[in-house]
């Protein structure tokens, strides 16, 4: 799955916890968020300026609309290694939580169907 792919398929998905995602479709997503918060970050730092305590609307707007296909996303992927979404609660304990799911999101998810599913596709929805 391409840059392009994923983040059809990541929108398209906006807010679907179910089913299984590709690491691919996980890593370039991220990426794409990323990109577009370095993008936001200098838009914001143009029209607001970069005083202390200067206003980053535009990247605060983005941040909010994209949260929630980000999380749904994530848990599909730790769906598709086999773990239930809930576990994205991992990363409220310090330092740890973190590496655990880094972990995960990075790990081969299960080759054949699984409880959350059949193999996630490389094909957009």
């Amino acid at each position: 799955m391409g840059f392009g792919d994923a983040i059809r398929a990541v929108l398209s998905k906006y807010a679907t916890f179910s089913g299984r995602a590709l690491r691919s479709e996980y890593w370039w997503w991220t990426l794409f968020l990323i990109l577009l918060q370095i993008a936001t970050s200098v838009v914001d730092a143009v029209i607001f300026g970069v005083d202390e305590g200067s206003v980053q609307l535009l990247t605060l707007l983005v941040s909010l609309a994209l949260f929630l296909p980000g999380l749904a996303v994530t848990v599909r992927r730790l769906h598709d290694t086999g773990y239930s979404g809930w576990w994205v609660l991992i990363v409220f304990i310090p330092l740890i939580g973190w590496i655990v799911l880094l972990y995960w999101m990075i790990k081969k998810g299960d080759e054949g169907t699984n409880q959350y599913g059949g193999p996630a596709s490389a094909r957009v929805p």
